[in-house]
């Protein structure tokens, strides 16, 4: 495909112009990753916006006894790193590649030239932006009054419905889901032990199936609507 026709595949820009994707498309440069190298570090000032093509990175902190603390993951499509471009600031938080992950990266110039030109593009980013928030709200939420199977209940949600099937492939390990729901390995793999005895869910090679997704709404405290859309899925209309 063109790099055109690439943007044209994620949601951020999927309601841009063809003339807009085409300027877009000369700006934006690739970059491989391969795993676990760092893309980003949390004390490193920002002047990159990133677009994730293919592959899988994780967003994490440290916390000062040493653990690793997982606050997202982050698939084909998501954008990082816009932060650090508006407030000037370093990152917070470090981005890993969890696999070999492709990625569109542009320099914080070209990207303000793009919000102040393409409304679309501006209000995408809002958008998206707005969700996270509520997402992230969300998430400290269920940190506070959901027990371990209600996190891992309410992960494996999230997961499925990102990726538009009751099968997550290529699962995270207990360990990652562990760093995600500020638990330990042990306690996740006995949750998610616990969670297959009662046929809510299978785990096989090919990943984790999600069998029974009303006991699992109820276990994540009804928190989790069905059919809510991606957070990056924006429906803006060109301006």
């Amino acid at each position: 495909m063109t790099a055109a026709e690439t943007l044209r595949t994620i949601p951020l820009f999927a309601h841009c112009r063809d003339l807009e994707l085409e300027q877009l498309g000369l700006a934006f440069n690739t970059r491989d990753y391969p795993k676990n190298s760092i893309i980003l570090s949390a004390h490193d000032p920002g002047d990159t916006f990133y677009v994730l093509l293919t592959g899988q990175v994780k967003v994490m902190i440290v916390a000062e006894d040493g653990r690793e603390v997982i606050l997202t993951l982050m698939r084909n499509g998501d954008f990082f790193g816009e932060g650090s471009l508006f407030k000037r600031d370093s990152h917070g938080a470090s981005v890993v590649a969890m696999q070999d992950s492709r990625l569109l990266v542009l320099r914080r110039d070209d990207l303000y030239r793009f919000l102040m030109g393409m409304p679309g593009v501006a209000l995408g980013l809002l958008r998206s932006l707005c969700a996270r928030l509520q997402a992230a709200g969300e998430t400290i939420g269920g940190l506070v009054l959901l027990d371990v199977t209600g996190r891992v209940s309410r992960l494996l949600l999230q997961l499925a419905e990102e990726g538009g099937s009751d099968t997550i492939t290529d699962a995270p390990t207990h360990q990652i889901i562990a760093q995600v729901v500020g638990s330990s390995r042990e306690t996740v793999s006995r949750t998610i032990g616990e969670l297959a005895a009662r046929n809510w869910i299978a785990t096989s090679r090919n990943g984790i199936t999600i069998r029974d997704r009303d006991s699992l709404i109820v276990a994540a405290g009804q928190r989790w609507k069905q059919g809510s859309k991606r957070r990056d899925d924006v429906e803006v209309k060109p301006g």
